[in-house]
């Protein structure tokens, strides 16, 4: 109720011209955005041209990073025998053909794809044999005969 009174009234000094009121208001707010800056037109107008060349780079870069997990996504796929995503496929064109997997990333795949052929192998296994406690697999052997002999025992009259 009270604002539609002050909208119908209004400031009763604005409109007898004593320099005040909406002038003020003008001045305060610039027109130009360079002036509110504290530059030339000038210095805006390459102020602006490298904020756009520096979120094009950024943007770029980016989308190459995006490209490169995309790479190693798919390589990691083709690896294990998984099914393609097209999200991936989709990122790896966009950005180009020129995305490379980065070597950090590659040389920790590469680890990994050896140790698990090393675990895989005859040889692998024989070297876990190797690490296991000997006294332990000889004690739980012989517990499993003297089990197996006792149920024989229990079943035939002949032992």
């Amino acid at each position: 109720m009270a604002f539609m009174i002050k909208s119908m009234i209004g400031n009763p000094l604005s409109g007898m011209g004593f320099g005040g009121g909406g002038d003020k208001e003008e001045e305060a707010t610039p027109s130009d955005p360079a002036k509110a800056a504290g530059m030339t037109r000038e210095e805006y107008e390459e102020y602006q041209k490298q904020l756009v060349e520096e979120k094009m780079e950024r943007d770029a870069d980016f989308l190459h990073k995006k490209a490169e997990r995309a790479t190693l996504r798919v390589c990691l796929r083709e690896k294990y025998r998984l099914p393609k995503s097209e999200q991936d496929e989709n990122m790896i064109e966009i950005a180009g053909d020129d995305v490379d997997v980065p070597e950090e990333l590659l040389k920790m795949v590469d680890e990994d794809a050896t140790e698990e052929e090393g675990k895989d192998s005859i040889l692998g296994q024989i070297q876990n044999l190797q690490n296991m406690d000997m006294d332990q697999l000889k004690e739980k052997a012989s517990a499993t005969v003297t089990e197996l002999k006792s149920k024989a025992e229990e079943k035939c009259s002949v032992m």
